[in-house]
């Protein structure tokens, strides 16, 4: 048998490909203020060991425990209610925005740029800005979850609807209907599955939105956390973050259940319609009614001339923004800082994220997965990486980033940190599905050939899944630089300090410079984001 070269054939090309990399990537590390021997600094060991170390034994009295089921409940009421709002108001910006149906693909860039506008915003900045209209509360927190999810839902929608087969829409309006019809009858019946499991996606995400905004007032358990921290209450903080977890995997569960049963055949969706799924359509109006209810919010109250007053005055200190130079090359800097901490977070949680993912898709390499099945200790590199993605999930980037920046200290390098731990469980999850679906036919054609080690792998494997795994990095990027804009609220650095500060001393025209600098931003990576899918696709 003829034996295999185990020298890679790409070695030079990858060499050059890495070195370009470091090139490119080397200021934004600078930027980011990357240190890893803080990590293992011995002064900031000792202070992140003294607070860890007050988080045992989790707080568990009563009437602790009383206050952390109301603000369970707050959490999710808040996201039923903003998605509630986001959805009624993504459907009309979807409609007027998408060219599906129109028989000029003429679109409105009114609602293009409105779209653009809501989602460009960090939700956890228009919580902070109603904050300061309505108070303290969870009105401020559904209402920047229905602006910012509507414009996201509206924007997806679209690209839903015009993803669709033109032929029955074309074939609906040539026989006379309206647009409005076409629609309802020739792409919404195409389109309803992945719609709603869209939907269902978003609003797992929105609870864990929910709890971010609690750090700035919004109510919930992120407002209970923000409290415990403040306090330095370790045990209350250690009780919040095990509530986080249970119920970030009980919404991961409820979601991927309802995502399941929209995946049936037509026939069987039917005939379940007669079962859980009519009881799941009559509850949903139910429970979006009783999260108004507890959350005590009268849409009607909103509505009045002297909210809209109020509302109309706050904007109105936000039209002039500061354009003076000194103050623009600050927050140059803060932008650089923000795109710093999205690029180094991505990448590091990256890493981490394929390392989670091997043991979990079955795909370690040989020269990893040595150990003995059948045991604990062959078991434990499986069951652990497993694990471990949830956990890193379920736990927000903002207590990230306070607990990273007590291990590191303030500025930008905490952020990253907090970024990556958090996205690493994110994309270890999404990672482990995409190698699992790879065909393993090439990297067993490579073994039956004689190559070891990590070759099948790398050269069988990985190949295979790597478009998939670049556009979930990509699309990851684009939700970081907008987490990223905001982890300065906790002392990470980036237009997130700068605009807490700002707002904190009423500058408005100088806030409404740095937030002028977060849509841009934001709207820079996600057209960067997609040129290069594209590139690489």
């Amino acid at each position: 048998m003829t034996a295999v070269a185990l020298r890679d054939p790409a070695a030079r090309s990858r060499c050059w490909g890495v070195l370009t990399a470091l090139v490119v990537l080397w200021p934004l590390f600078q930027a980011a203020e990357v240190k890893p021997g803080a990590i293992f600094d011995a002064a900031n060991l000792k202070v992140i060991g003294h607070f860890l170390g007050g988080f045992l034994p989790p707080e568990r009295s009563p009437e602790f425990l009383a206050l952390l089921a109301r603000a369970t409940l707050e959490t999710l009421a808040i996201a039923t209610a903003g998605l509630a709002l986001a959805f009624v108001l993504a459907v009309p910006l979807a409609y007027a925005a998408s060219a599906a149906g129109r028989e000029r693909p003429s679109l409105s860039p009114f609602s293009r740029g409105l779209l653009v506008l809501l989602r460009g915003i960090p939700e956890l900045v228009w919580a902070l800005l109603f904050v300061r209209i309505f108070g303290l509360g969870p009105t401020a927190g559904v209402l920047a979850l229905g602006l910012t999810y509507g414009g996201m839902l509206g924007k997806v929608y679209g690209e839903i609807l015009e993803s669709l087969p033109a032929a029955p829409l074309r074939a609906l309006r040539l026989a006379g209907a309206s647009r409005p019809l076409a629609l309802l009858y020739g792409a919404l019946p195409l389109a309803a599955k992945e719609l709603g499991s869209y939907t269902v996606y978003r609003w797992e995400c929105a609870i864990r939105a929910s709890v971010v905004m609690g750090f700035v007032g919004a109510g919930g358990l992120g407002q209970l956390m923000d409290q415990a921290m403040k306090m330095l209450n370790g045990g209350e903080a250690a009780s919040i973050l095990a509530t986080f977890a249970v119920l970030a995997l009980v919404a991961d569960a409820l979601s991927a259940w309802l995502r399941r049963s929209l995946d049936r055949p037509p026939a069987a969706r039917a005939w379940a319609l007669g079962g859980r799924s009519l009881g799941l359509l009559l509850a949903l109006p139910l429970a979006i009614a009783a999260s108004f209810r507890l959350l005590e919010i009268e849409l009607s109250g909103l509505l009045t001339v002297e909210a809209a007053q109020s509302v109309g005055q706050f904007a109105a200190d936000f039209l002039h923004p500061d354009l003076d130079p000194e103050w623009l090359r600050r927050v140059a800097r803060g932008a650089g800082e923000t795109l710093a901490i999205s690029v180094v977070g991505t990448l590091l949680a990256a890493v981490a994220g394929l390392l989670l993912a091997l043991p979990q898709a079955h795909r370690m390499p040989a020269v990893l997965a040595r150990s003995r099945p059948g045991r604990w200790r062959g078991r434990l590199p499986l069951l652990l990486p497993s694990i471990l993605p949830n956990l890193l999930r379920s736990v927000p980037e903002l207590v990230w980033a306070t607990l990273t920046a007590l291990a590191v200290g303030l500025g930008p390098f905490a952020g990253a940190l907090a970024l990556a731990l958090h996205t690493a469980g994110v994309l270890g999850r999404l990672y482990a599905e995409a190698l699992a679906n790879t065909p393993p036919s090439a990297a067993q054609a490579l073994r039956l050939a004689g190559a070891g080690g990590p070759l099948p792998f790398l050269y069988g494997t990985l190949p295979e899944a790597l478009p998939q795994l670049v556009a979930y990095t990509l699309y990851r990027w684009e939700m970081n630089i907008r987490m990223a804009a905001v982890l300065g609220f906790v002392g990470a650095g980036g237009l997130g300090q700068l605009l807490y500060v700002e707002l904190s001393l009423f500058h408005h025209a100088q806030a409404s410079t740095v937030i002028v600098a977060m849509l841009l931003l934001s709207l820079a990576v996600d057209l960067g984001s997609a040129r290069l899918r594209r590139w690489l696709g």
